[in-house]
């Protein structure tokens, strides 16, 4: 068989990819529940092992579930996708998930991962194909290798028993990556050779030298160290005082960091034949180490550099610490955006050093190791599921955050603080922004208990898009009072961004609000309001007003019109009529409907159907639905009488209107044997039998509307799932999810030098402008003037973008275009008999007119000629300067090897100095003269004696 230069091509398999889109909606329904499409817009979730970097730097690789993806270095994007193979181990119920990698140290063009099916996978990750599969039978957790040892590698297994507490039990084996039949056409066969090398606890970290003397492995608190050449002795064991978290060895010399579950790195010296203790199995030993403590939580990742210098490490702090080996000084990068999982060295096109930072967001961010700051950050949807480990148990009802902006494409939804929200576009899969809507200290937490950060409960967006309003709350304790703000946010156009309009501190007392809702926006002069219902048992109505500054310039901001209290009930939910003329309040035993010009009371609602109705809705103008437990009342609220009521098999958790006709859903949780699903019915208004029933397989923490991929008469929503996943759902699902095929990578990644002729006139000059992309990354947009551009200075540092997005248009703001005239140039001297200002200024048109033209075929050949003739040599200094002793063109004509070579022109252009000038006539004396008439040197006049 053929094979590439540096890829063995043996038994290709291409791998199958896992959709995550899922179909099987029925147009009409025949009474059978229906499973309902959707498609899952996040990762499954941050990966904790490492990106591993190809050769050339150009991909790196991230394990990411039961697949691997390959993102770009340039762009972050996901280029290509390895995905594992449907096999008969993960039909049987066991997890394919990857959980190691490494290159192969004689291939680099291949990749040899691990999974918790026990499968040692081999892919060649530029075709994108799976080559062969072993099977080592034993969950693998850990693999290391090193080109000593070819068609070896070195892993850490579980060790299955038969006492529970005995499952953390692992070994370190070396498996040989030859089939015991290699004639076969199987790509899952068994290794040729696998043998133990000792055992261990669950391990934490498994390494080889750099000169592949040593191998280590980290467990427990012990390290396990092995010579390489004398493996049947076994491992000698090492004593931590805390339990170890990772590992690394240095690039060069003989010693490894590790860091544990305290903070605490340690540098361990007991890689000599002296310290090392043969055939004497089970010996546990104390050694020489030195120990650096920064950290106030346990230590996640560590890494050298490549010059084994500096040691890398990162934690829970979000903070990457650089320690400086010889003198032990430390420097920082701070507020990096979330815990930091992993770290990586790698070296940019440039040649400069990186370090990449896997966060526990799944976001990625590359730092420069010479300024050390933030050189980009490549992330989709990032939720922490560990910010919100404090939520109530998933039976209770929370309430998270999310909204979907119209004007902008989209949605707003919890971000990875819990004090943040995230703005994120479906349709280009693209982080947008983060809104920080309760500024707090990114600390992780005191000791053991964690710091309580204030939490977006709420968040609603009116109906035109131009307001948006949260809700952000935190709990009292002993060191700090209950704290609940309402916010208004408008929405600053011109620079994409929300801006914060009005805040009110405790709107109803330090009760929590259960209820927000927007009216209606049928025109200019329907007034905007917001209602608001608390636990204090008040419903209060905003509305927006404005106020004449000084300046003559008009203010808006929100305050409180009408409150309202209906005895002593305390109300649930409170919805506005498609007209905005009424107001329907939901209490804990009626419902009471107002009107909304003097907020008095027409109808109060109750009925034996629904005894404890929880949310209301207006649907097809006259009717009113009400939910409650498990009962579902649709009133008529002109004839003031119930149209039809229905009982559902289970809690109704919420009822979701069409927002174009005259229909709703109702949402139900299942909870059967263990697994939770979804079912949703929807109604029409003339019969209580649902039109139909789709169900999900999983459970909701909160459900948007998202009109963007929905026909008139669809349902369409947008979700948060209980964990923490965000799910695109219903009759159509418009949004692509994740492409997970494996494509074919380039290997044309050399660094083009410029040519000669770009270096003199210019690499724009010779750019095919037909092979430019067609559009580039989103840059910050300034405003056009610069009066408002300075504006921009009064925005706190951390809240402003990275100076390099909104750098060159700031600049182009405060700088005014110069207006060039077609003035012929001039070329007799006698003829610059003109103000001095007046000669620069010309000079300068003519080279804006020089940099912006187009480079001829004559000057190409005029070129080609002058480097055939003209021999490059340093010109003999002329006989005239060597004998005037004054100055020419402003230097010494005196001194020995100074004097400027000749100049030669192409179309008034310099080939010394690029620059355009005057050409002097032909008779010109080479020495001017002081008492001639005013001459240009070096650009400007002299000025008459």
């Amino acid at each position: 068989m053929s094979s590439k230069k540096g890829k063995a091509k043996e038994n290709p398999a291409k791998s199958s990819s896992d959709h995550t889109l899922v179909q099987g909606v029925s147009t009409s329904w025949d009474g059978k529940e229906v499973p309902w499409e959707w498609a899952s817009i996040t990762s499954p979730g941050a990966s904790k092992v490492s990106p591993i970097f190809t050769k050339d730097g150009s991909y790196f690789f991230s394990l990411v579930g039961s697949s691997v993806q390959i993102h770009s270095v340039a762009t972050g994007q996901v280029v290509s996708t390895l995905a594992a193979p449907n096999n008969k181990t993960a039909a049987a119920g066991l997890s394919n998930s990857f959980s190691c990698a490494v290159i192969n140290p004689h291939n680099p063009f291949q990749l040899i991962t691990g999974s918790l099916d026990g499968c040692l996978m081999i892919w060649d990750f530029l075709d994108g194909t799976l080559l062969r599969t072993i099977d080592v039978t034993q969950p693998i957790h850990l693999i290391c290798a090193h080109e000593q040892y070819k068609d070896y590698v070195f892993v850490a297994a579980s060790r299955p028993s038969k006492k529970a507490k005995q499952d953390n039990n692992a070994v370190v084996m070396r498996v040989s990556l030859q089939l015991i039949d290699a004639s076969t056409n199987s790509t899952s066969l068994r290794s040729a050779e696998v043998s133990a090398v000792g055992k261990t606890r669950f391990p934490t970290g498994l390494a080889i030298s750099p000169n592949g003397t040593w191998l280590v492995a980290t467990a427990g608190h012990k390290v396990y160290v092995a010579k390489t050449s004398a493996l049947a002795a076994g491992f000698t064991k090492y004593v931590s005082p805390e339990r170890l978290t990772c590992l690394a060895f240095h690039p060069s010399e003989e010693y490894f960091a590790t860091g544990d579950d305290k903070g605490v790195i340690r540098l361990w010296y007991c890689l000599n034949d002296e310290l090392a203790v043969r055939n004497a199995k089970g010996v546990e030993k104390k050694t020489q180490t030195s120990s650096m403590h920064w950290h106030a939580h346990a230590v996640s990742a560590l890494a050298f550099t490549s010059n084994g210098a500096y040691l890398l490490s990162g934690g829970e702090e979000a903070v990457l610490v650089i320690w400086q080996l010889q003198t032990g000084r430390k420097e920082y990068v701070p507020r990096v955006g979330s815990a930091v999982n992993t770290v990586s060295v790698t070296r940019s096109k440039a040649g400069e050093e990186e370090y990449l930072l896997g966060l526990a967001d799944a976001t990625y961010v590359f730092v420069n190791a010479g300024s050390l700051k933030i050189l980009r950050s490549y992330s989709r949807v990032k939720i922490d599921p560990g910010a919100y480990i404090h939520d109530p148990s998933p039976s209770k009802c929370v309430s998270t955050p999310l909204a979907v902006h119209t004007l902008s494409s989209t949605i707003l939804l919890p971000s990875s603080h819990p004090s943040s929200l995230q703005v994120y576009s479906p349709s280009t899969s693209t982080l947008v922004s983060e809104l920080e809507v309760s500024p707090s200290n990114r600390i992780s937490r005191r000791e053991d208990k964690a710091v309580e950060h204030s939490r977006i409960e709420r968040c609603i967006i009116s109906p035109s898009g131009h307001w948006m309003v949260t809700v952000d709350t935190r709990e009292g304790d002993c060191d700090f009072r209950a704290e609940v703000y309402l916010k208004f946010w408008s929405w600053d156009e011109r620079n994409a961004a929300w801006a914060l309009n009005t805040r009110i501190d405790k709107p109803h007392a330090d009760k929590k609000i259960t209820s927000l809702a927007f009216s209606p926006e049928q025109g200019r002069d329907t007034m905007l309001q917001l209602v608001s219902a608390g636990e204090d048992g008040i419903v209060k109505v905003w509305r927006l007003r404005s106020r004449k500054l000084k300046g003559g310039e008009r203010e808006e901001f929100w305050a409180a019109r009408t409150t309202l209290k209906y005895h002593s009930e305390k109300p649930r939910f409170a919805a506005w009529s498609q007209d905005g003329s009424l107001l329907a309040v939901c209490y804990e035993a009626c419902v009471v409907i107002y009107e909304t010009t003097l907020y008095a009371v027409l109808q109060s609602l109750t009925s034996s159907e629904c005894t404890s109705p929880y949310s209301v809705y207006f649907i097809g103008g006259r009717h009113l639905v009400v939910g409650g437990g498990t009962q579902i009342v649709l009133w008529d609220i002109l004839m003031h009488t119930i149209t039809w009521h229905h009982s559902a098999a289970n809690k109704i958790q919420s009822i979701m209107p069409h927002p174009s006709g005259s229909s709703f859903a109702i949402f139900e949780e299942i909870d059967s044997e263990g697994s939770e699903t979804t079912r949703i019915s929807t109604f029409s208004l003339q019969s209580p039998k649902p039109t139909k029933i789709c169900t999900l397989p999983f459970t909701l923490r909160s459900k948007a509307w998202y009109t963007g991929s929905a026909q008139p008469s669809q349902y369409s929503f947008l979700g948060i799932s209980r964990s923490w996943s965000l799910i695109a759902f219903g009759d159509s699902v418009n949004l692509a999810p994740e492409d997970n095929s494996a494509k074919e990578l380039s290997t044309d990644t050399a660094v083009r030098k410029p040519t000669l002729l770009q270096d003199i006139f210019g690499s724009s000059a010779f750019v095919d402008l037909t092979n430019l992309p067609s559009s580039g990354p989103a840059q910050y947009q300034v405003p056009s003037s610069s009066k408002s551009a300075e504006d921009i200075f009064d925005t706190s540092a951390y809240l402003m973008p990275a100076i390099n997005t909104f750098f060159d248009p700031l600049i182009h703001t405060f700088l005014k275009k110069r207006v060039t005239e077609d003035e012929p140039l001039l070329s007799d001297a006698s003829k610059m008999d003109v103000d001095e200002e007046e000669v620069e200024e010309d000079v300068a048109q003519v080279v804006t007119i020089a940099v912006s033209r187009t480079v001829t075929s004559s000057e190409i050949n005029d070129l080609i000629g002058l480097f055939r003739k003209q021999a490059i040599q340093d010109p003999a200094p002329s006989h005239a300067a060597k004998n005037s002793g004054k100055t020419v063109n402003g230097r010494d004509s005196s001194t020995p090897n100074r004097c400027p070579p000749p100049k030669s022109k192409f179309n008034g252009i310099s080939s010394k100095t690029k620059t355009p000038v005057a050409a002097a006539s032909d008779d010109t004396p080479e020495t001017p003269d002081p008492s001639s008439s005013p001459q240009l040197v070096n650009g400007r006049k002299r000025k008459k004696p």
